[in-house]
């Protein structure tokens, strides 16, 4: 008897997978293959797909082989001009604005290595496409298309009368035949989609497939605003006996913005320094460490009040000493729901290190809320303008600074800045400060402050870019309103445009985590 034949070793396995950071190389020789003369991905085009929407980029592999790629976004299709062009629907190729709340899926490329066509592998890709829609329940998936062969008829024949010949079938283009067999329709030609298309003379085919599984939800609308509530306390550092008189401080602003109805209430930077008046330490390195017994209550009561007075709490800052012994000025975001997250200082000041001896984190968060994305940059953070782009690139609307100064120049050193990254970020941001005095309590016997909100300076925000301020060096509150869907819309229209129109082509920010 002869032996079984084994069949494996003729096997092509042939998968569509989610891209991953490893491929990114492999795309990136591929689309210089797929499209010479045009301007391959760079690789933060590519890694900044993955930060934004993963689920929307994928790979055909063929034996562990990348031998095609796609990449999409979500957006609201009528947001955009009719005449939009490949850079204003991609942010220029790095998809920060992909909107998660959407209704439509564009696919911004395909491409199929060209040892590996007429294999089906563009149709595999398009199918994958196509699930993605029925997945996230999206209306339509919309493309701007080359039309690759039209240069050839460019001398005898108008966009339109050559997309018109081939789908007549009297000519064939190999992107607009196959997307046409592919289910989608033609909706427009725009002009000048692609510059570098010349092939395509810079036209591109809009074309849209329609997804009949689409199920309308009530909650998915256009949003005529979004508003956010923020409670800013401006707190008073006085002489206190016990952790009971911290907390009974803390929990009377809580109160007051849970009445409000508040989305947000923010503390200051190291407001529990507080304590340290009942400690009876008068070194100011060992009273930090007396701090950081306090630890495990402050996060049980702000927890607990997060949740009892169903309100969001930004939780100041205050000293933690971790497990190695060091000692970092730690931010928490005590969310409604009871979950908590936490938010490193970056940048120590000279009279942190001196005084306290402060350690550095190193990494930059953007946390989820059922009020959106947001960020918290602690005091000297909100100075150094490369951590508030880096925030906004990961999706935050909202960059909240807890801060702690003894005089007026420290003060306008974080206010200024403040608003310089309100207006660089087209964000909102909030600064949350101290007052008062400890007189017993060595390098904390002096406050400044004057809390604010802060938005862009265009013509549908706050006056002067500022929501609501509170008078300067009295223990108050301020409460004001942020609308993130008049943020989304200037983004997108606004007299000027931060993000859009940034120049990727000659400076970057290389965030190396």
């Amino acid at each position: 008897m002869s032996e079984k034949l084994d069949l494996s070793q003729f096997e092509k396995k042939m998968i569509i997978r989610k891209m991953i950071h490893a491929d990114i190389d492999k795309i990136i020789h591929m689309q210089k293959l797929c499209f010479p003369g045009m301007q391959p991905w760079k690789t933060e085009h590519l890694e900044s797909h993955l930060d934004m929407f993963p689920d929307g980029q994928l790979v055909a592999e063929l034996d562990g082989d990348i031998i095609g790629s796609c990449s999409s976004l979500i957006i609201n299709f009528d947001e955009y001009d009719d005449r939009h062009t490949w850079d204003d629907v991609t942010d220029e190729g790095y998809i920060t604005n992909h909107n998660p709340d959407g209704y439509n899926l564009y696919g911004i490329e395909v491409m199929v290595h060209p040892d590996f066509r007429r294999m089906k592998v563009g149709h595999r890709l398009y199918e994958a496409r196509r699930e993605l829609a029925r997945e996230f329940n999206l209306k339509s998936i919309i493309i701007g298309g080359r039309i690759p062969n039209y240069h050839k008829y460019a001398g005898e024949m108008s966009p339109r009368e050559y997309v018109d010949s081939v789908q007549m079938h009297k000519i064939y283009d190999p992107v607009l035949s196959f997307q046409l067999i592919n289910g989608f329709t033609l909706m427009r030609i725009n002009p000048n989609y692609l510059p570098d298309d010349k092939q395509s003379n810079k036209y591109a085919t809009l074309m849209e497939w329609n997804n009949v599984d689409y199920r309308p939800k009530t909650k998915r609308h256009f949003k005529t605003s979004h508003p956010v509530r923020i409670c800013v306390v401006q707190y008073m550092m006085r002489q206190i006996d016990s952790f009971t008189d911290f907390a009974n401080q803390v929990e009377y602003f809580t109160d007051v913005a849970s009445d409000a109805q508040s989305d947000f209430v923010v503390f200051p930077e190291i407001f529990t320094t507080q304590l340290m008046s009942f400690l009876n330490e008068k070194s100011p390195s060992m009273a930090v460490r007396k701090l950081t017994d306090y630890t495990e209550e402050y996060i049980e009561l702000f927890t607990d009040l997060a949740v009892r007075y169903n309100v969001n709490i930004i939780g100041g800052s205050h000293f933690v000493k971790e497990e190695d012994d060091e000692i970092y000025n730690i931010a928490y975001l005590f969310r409604r729901d009871g979950t908590i997250e936490k938010q490193y200082k970056l940048h120590i000041t000279p009279n942190e290190r001196k005084w306290w001896g402060i350690s550095p984190g190193d990494t930059v968060r953007v946390f989820d809320t059922d009020c959106g994305k947001i960020a918290i940059q602690i005091c000297y953070d909100i100075e150094f303008p490369e951590l508030a782009r880096i925030a906004t690139d990961m999706g935050a609307k909202i960059i909240f600074t807890p801060f702690c100064t003894e005089d007026r120049q420290g003060y306008l050193r974080v206010r200024y800045c403040s608003q310089a990254r309100a207006v660089e970020n087209q964000i909102y941001t909030v600064i949350s400060g101290t007052v008062g005095n400890l007189p017993e309590t060595e390098n904390m016997d002096i406050q400044y402050a004057q809390s604010a909100i802060f938005a862009p300076s265009d013509f549908e925000f706050a006056r002067d870019g500022i929501v609501g301020e509170t008078d300067p060096n009295l223990e108050m509150v301020m409460i004001g309103d942020v609308d993130l869907e008049i943020l989304r819309r200037q983004r997108q229209g606004g007299t000027v445009r931060q993000l859009k129109d940034r120049r990727h082509d000659i400076y970057s920010i290389n965030y190396k985590k």
